[in-house]
This record gives C-alpha cells, structure tokens and sequence, in this order.
C-alpha cells in the first residue's frame, strides 16, 4: 500500500471503530427511548443493575467516565427517579449509587435490548462474541501502550 493509500479515509481504524461505534448507538436509540433512557444512562444502568450499590469512583472506573462527565448524568437519572445518591455512613467523602425500586424494575424492560440489537445487526451471534471480545481485547491493549511518537 503506498503512503497516499494509507491515508485514505476508508484505510483508516480510527474511522471505522468511529462509524460503527455512531451507528451501534443510532441502533441503541429508539429501543432505549423507550425506556426513557439515553446511551449513557443505558450504561450506567447496567453497571448498577449488574453490581447494586456501587460509588461513584467505582461506576467512572466501570464506565471509563470521569465524574464531570458521570455527575450529571447521574443528577438526570435521579431527578428521572431511577438511581439514588446518598454520602457514605463509613466515608463521608464518597458517594453511593443504587438503581431505585423503579430502576430495579426498569432491567425487566430493558431485558430485551440485548437480543434485539443483535438481530438488528444482522450478524451470527457467535461472530457477535467473538468481534466484542476482540474490541475488548483491542482496547486492553491499547490501554497499555504508549504510542512513541
């Protein structure tokens, strides 16, 4: 491949995982609207549904999210009724989240999201685990590594 064609837009990773990162989440909106839930708030929800009770530190390091981005979006969740916040009895400087008794029921709902974007996909389920585990992999990896520039 020549240096030109290396540029090329469709030559790209970058642009690939962005493209197919933008239309899984298109894929996500309209089932997750209905739940009345954003893409985020999907994630934060399955992280509480997932663990209970978690703090905030804990949810920003499932969620590779810092908390000026995690913080309001955990304000939108409460105000929706979903999660609760309350300081910690044992450290007063963390704070704990748990899906309320209508987050909790919310997970009923939300059951279904899961298989029907896979079908959506229009992919093998087992080329579906397999291509996760990959990106999984593939951001364990990068995660690692400095680029030395």
């Amino acid at each position: 491949m020549s240096r030109t064609d290396a540029l090329a837009l469709d030559q790209q990773l970058c642009f690939a995982l962005y493209s197919a990162s933008r239309a899984v989440t298109r894929l996500y909106r309209p089932l997750l609207e209905a739940l009345g839930l954003t893409y985020p708030q999907y994630l934060v929800m399955l992280v509480l549904w997932e663990r209970g009770t978690v703090t905030v530190k804990e949810l920003g390091r499932a969620l590779d999210l810092d908390s000026g981005t995690l913080s309001p979006l955990l304000k939108r969740l409460e105000a929706n009724g979903v999660v609760a916040r309350v300081r910690s009895a044992a450290d007063e400087r963390s704070v704990l989240v748990a899906p309320t008794e209508a987050g909790a029921a919310l997970r009923e709902q939300a059951a279904m999201v899961p298989e029907r974007i896979a079908c959506a996909s229009g992919m093998d389920p087992r080329d579906l685990v397999g291509f996760r585990d990959q990106l999984k992999e593939m951001t364990r990896i990068v995660n690692q590594t400095e680029l030395d520039l």
